[in-house]
């Protein structure tokens, strides 16, 4: 991977240099900057993920109001989450932030924020869903896919901020804003989905009432079309359905649908071409 970027660079380079005007009002600097976080979207290591989503989570506590530890949405969320959660070699963080607005996010890094005007709507079981949501985007990758996408966007501002006008002060003045594009990064239905799956079974774990799921996603379903919550996530009423079905036994998570196919393929290489069905055993690792 790293090859092929380096290989691609020159051209990438070249795409932001072309087309900004080849004179003096031209930021060569800037606009070679622009081609290294191009490549860098192509190229993020777990440890450039990492400190990317460090950077962004102390930017959105800067920025918003976290409330102190023995406020009482803070000391709520402590009784909601207990000791703090770990997934692996993933240690979880949790905060509120004093703000009517109702949402919540996940940074790579285990960073979770819940606002508390998303707190004032759902009850204890309900929220430990939400995290578990946050939780599974987190674990799913989710969010280094969208770190990817803030990166290659940075590139094509810092194209443009090259250009010593008007737009290009503009664009200056949304280089530091990684951060925001993470914190309102919207979710495909597929991975809102699979987030989803994370949270039921995160409620079950932690020996919690998993309809908690369904009456969340259902009172989120009732704030109206026109909400901003709606806007950037998909029906919450249609995923409250989705979840009920898997509770009644008659749908499977994501994941269980995924494996049984595996399962289903595997079979049917085992009975209609048993020789390709040894080789792929002994090349493909355990878990495919």
């Amino acid at each position: 991977m790293a090859n092929k970027a380096l290989k691609i660079f020159p051209i990438l380079l070249c795409l932001f240099t072309i087309f900004l005007p080849a004179c003096e009002s031209t930021d060569i600097q800037t606009a070679t900057d622009a081609g290294i976080d191009a490549v860098k979207a192509l190229t993020l290591s777990d440890k450039d993920v990492q400190d990317l989503s460090e950077q962004s989570a102390r930017y959105s506590d800067q920025k918003h109001v976290l409330a102190p530890p023995e406020n009482r949405y803070s000391l709520r969320l402590r009784r909601i989450v207990g000791k703090p959660g770990k997934e692996g070699n993933l240690n979880f963080n949790y905060g509120v932030y004093l703000s009517p607005t109702v949402n919540a996010f996940a940074m790579a890094n285990g960073t979770i924020r819940l606002h508390s005007g998303l707190m004032d709507r759902l009850n204890d079981g309900e929220l430990r869903f939400v995290i578990g949501h946050e939780m599974g985007h987190i674990v799913k990758n989710h969010i280094r896919k969208k770190i990817r996408l803030a990166y290659a966007a940075s590139a094509v501002r810092k194209g443009v901020a090259s250009q010593k006008n008007l737009a290009g002060e503009v664009a200056r003045s949304l280089l530091g804003d990684l951060a925001e594009s993470l914190m309102n990064a919207q979710f495909s239905q597929l991975e809102e989905k699979e987030a989803d799956d994370y949270g039921l079974v995160f409620l079950k774990r932690e020996k919690n009432n998993p309809q908690n799921a369904v009456s969340a996603l259902e009172k989120l379903a009732r704030l109206g079309p026109d909400h901003s919550f709606l806007s950037s996530h998909p029906d919450p009423g249609k995923r409250a359905e989705r979840l009920q079905a898997q509770l009644e036994g008659k749908a499977v998570s994501i994941e269980e649908n995924r494996q049984n196919w595996i399962a289903r393929l595997k079979a049917f290489l085992e009975n209609t071409f048993p020789a390709l069905y040894k080789y792929l055993e002994k090349i493909l690792p355990e878990s495919a």
